[in-house]
């Protein structure tokens, strides 16, 4: 479909590859990973023709169509609705529907053969290419990456770079590319949105090529792994799970190769060294220079790229009680984001505050971190508390004409300027980077001064909103290693969900205007949430069907009253023993019916106390309590089954009797 063959490329006299080549199949979903800096956006705007190779070529079949999502379109602008930008990929469509319209425009005034058989023509093809369906297919998209269906008819000058970067998203994906190439796609997306495009590129038909720091999205989309190692690319068929172990595995192969060869090279050398001088063994000595000079040497298992090493601490710990809010509210004019909301952080709470965009997460965070006012309520800050915030878009918390120096001692005053080097050594800078200013620096390296700031400022109590974005895979796990080292308190807002499981010990999410609180890790979450998700489903399909059942016994009431009714005009002719017989059976009956009644409305009741049991999350914290309570429920489920059809049988028979 496509190759890669012996691809060199330079920035300048600088290597990015040399002799690499890659072969891409039908239907291969390739993650391309590789340390920042390493040249993995650069490829893709080779395959895409922007950049042209220094040697090497690059071929592909005549049907290989490419689609590129990258981070220039974020400065695409347009007045159009994003339900019309989105339809622009449908080229061919618009231009049948253009020139159909117009043609049925012309024939109101110019009716003729030609003009019908024409337009029958283009509304066989536009029908064929599903053009009466084009909108639908845009509406669908769009209101998967997070835009509601009001959204939909507002221009894409209103909204931000993430979101008209979804935008341009939606209108790849609607092209179908044979190769959909994406450079960091979920930067902008938040997790619903990721599980949805998660869900859509497993069932796309053509090939993709991801660049992703993102270690669960490269594990549930992709089946090839390819890094960028040493100006080469080296393919590992398996997802990011996967490459890990291989990647491991070979390195511990060669260097044991390695180090065999090094012995025996060692051994050869020690011989021709004894014996050079020798002329009974002169010949095989130089017999053994020329076989040296041969042998193929095996490289030692290079280290991974210069990481980061990162260590929060503090000097002296918070009270118990870090912050409290207290019936808390916060609009935005008719947009309500809390509602006397609630919540407590806690002295070592490691917080993941998660959800979709636009829910108020980057707002808690800011009123947390006292930049940002509320309208109602009252947010306490606990003792001896001294915080952080690292703020989501670097932009709004560096000062661009300041260099690296001079922004690390905005937030270290009391350091010395040795102190504050070692600090910039620790997160990469070094000789005369730290003299760089910040507005030259890319996103990673912003992301990198920032978290250096948070090292200083000694805080107990750090707020970080999406930390992880622009760092590379090994930076994410330093970073993760660094917080769960920390003995302070911490919240994070993040949509990175192998960061967020491996740190975070309480999961908040906003709902319906209030802070809700699960006590676990995000996998116990993310189990707990199916779980009520489903239990929520079956209770509404329950309350359904018990507004049906309860209508059925009205309406059965209502007709056993008229039966009883007609029945006593009909039984006006028996004799008065025969009458008075009838009607002892009859308040017989009618007791059954009354105590199978109360019986059902108890079992109704104890249901949906169990149920309401099962939507709490500390019931999943006990898992022999959640079995007991959910074999429970089944048995009683079964219970007002049987009794619903044993009343059902008491009120015929109180009718018949009537």
């Amino acid at each position: 479909m496509l190759s890669i063959n012996n691809l060199s490329f330079y920035f300048a006299d600088r290597p990015i590859y040399f002799e690499a080549s890659l072969h891409v199949k039908p239907k291969e979903r390739i993650g391309l990973i590789g340390a920042n800096g390493t040249g993995k956006s650069t490829l893709l705007r080779i395959i895409d023709g922007e950049y042209t190779p220094d040697e090497g070529d690059i071929s592909k079949s005549k049907d290989c169509t490419l689609g590129f999502l990258n981070q220039d379109l974020l400065s695409y602008e347009s007045h159009e609705p994003i339900i019309n930008v989105a339809m622009q990929a449908f080229e061919r469509e618009n231009a049948l529907a253009a020139r159909i319209n117009k043609i049925l425009s012309k024939i109101e005034t110019e009716y003729n053969d030609k003009l019908l058989d024409e337009l029958a023509t283009l509304q066989t093809e536009f029908e064929t290419l599903g053009g009466y369906s084009i909108q639908a297919r845009a509406e669908e998209i769009l209101e998967g990456l997070g835009f509601k269906t009001a959204d939909l008819t507002k221009p894409l000058a209103q909204f931000s770079g993430g979101w008209r970067m979804r935008v341009m998203l939606a209108k790849l994906l609607l092209q179908k590319p044979a190769l959909l190439m994406l450079d960091e796609p979920t930067n902008h997306l938040d997790l619903p949105s990721i599980e949805w495009l998660e869900s859509y590129l497993n069932n796309y038909e053509g090939s993709i090529m991801i660049v992703s720091h993102d270690q669960d999205f490269l594990n549930n989309c992709c089946n090839v792994i390819v890094e960028v190692w040493g100006q080469d690319l080296v393919r590992y068929s398996g997802n990011y799970d996967f490459y890990r172990e291989e990647k491991a595995l070979r390195a511990d192969l060669q260097q044991k190769a390695y180090e065999n060869q090094q012995q025996k090279i060692r051994e050869a050398e020690r011989f021709i060294e004894r014996f050079k001088a020798k002329a009974s063994k002169a010949k095989q000595a130089q017999s053994r220079v020329k076989q040296l000079d041969k042998v193929e040497r095996i490289e030692a298992v290079e280290s991974d790229a210069p990481t980061m090493r990162m260590r929060f601490t503090f000097q002296k710990p918070s009270g118990k009680i870090v912050a409290e809010l207290e019936k808390v509210s916060k609009s935005y004019g008719d947009l309500h984001i809390l509602k006397e909301a609630e919540g407590m952080i806690e002295r070592g709470d490691k917080i993941a505050l998660i959800g979709a965009n636009g829910k108020g997460k980057s707002t808690v965070l800011r009123m947390l971190a006292d930049a940002e006012s509320y309208n109602a309520g009252e947010l306490k800050p606990g003792h001896h508390v001294r915080q952080s915030f690292y703020a989501q878009h670097q932009l709004e918390a560096l000062h661009l004409e300041n260099d690296l120096l001079e922004e690390l001692r905005s937030a270290g005053a009391d350091r010395t300027e040795s102190e504050l080097r070692a600090v910039l050594g620790c997160f990469l800078f070094a000789g005369d980077d730290i003299y760089k200013k910040i507005r030259v620096l890319s996103g990673g390296e912003k992301s990198r001064v920032a978290l250096a700031k948070m090292l200083l400022s000694e805080a107990n109590f750090l707020l970080l909103d999406e930390p992880t974005n622009h760092l590379d895979m090994k930076s994410v796990d330093i970073l993760i290693e660094a917080v769960n080292n920390y003995e302070g308190t911490c919240i994070v807002v993040s949509h990175n969900r192998h960061f967020i499981q491996s740190i975070a010990n309480k999961i908040w999410w906003i709902e319906e205007g209030k802070i809700k609180e699960y006590p676990g890790t995000y996998t116990e979450f993310k189990y707990w949430k199916q779980q009520r998700d489903l239990q929520e489903k079956e209770n509404k399909s329950n309350d359904i069907e018990a507004k049906k059942a309860k209508e059925e016994k009205k309406a059965k009431k209502e007709e056993y009253k008229n039966s009883k009714k007609s029945n006593t005009q009909n039984n006006q002719h028996l004799s008065q023993e025969e009458q008075k017989a009838l009607q002892k059976k009859i308040r017989q009956a009618e007791k059954n019916l009354e105590n199978i009644e109360k019986e059902v409305g108890k079992l109704e009741a104890d249901i949906k106390e169990i149920e309401k049991e099962l939507a709490l999350p500390s019931t999943y914290e006990n898992t022999e309590k959640s079995e007991k309570l959910s074999k429970k429920h089944a048995s009683l489920k079964k219970n007002l089954e049987t009794r619903t059809l044993e009343w059902e049988n008491a009120m015929l028979e109180v009718e018949d009797l009537s």
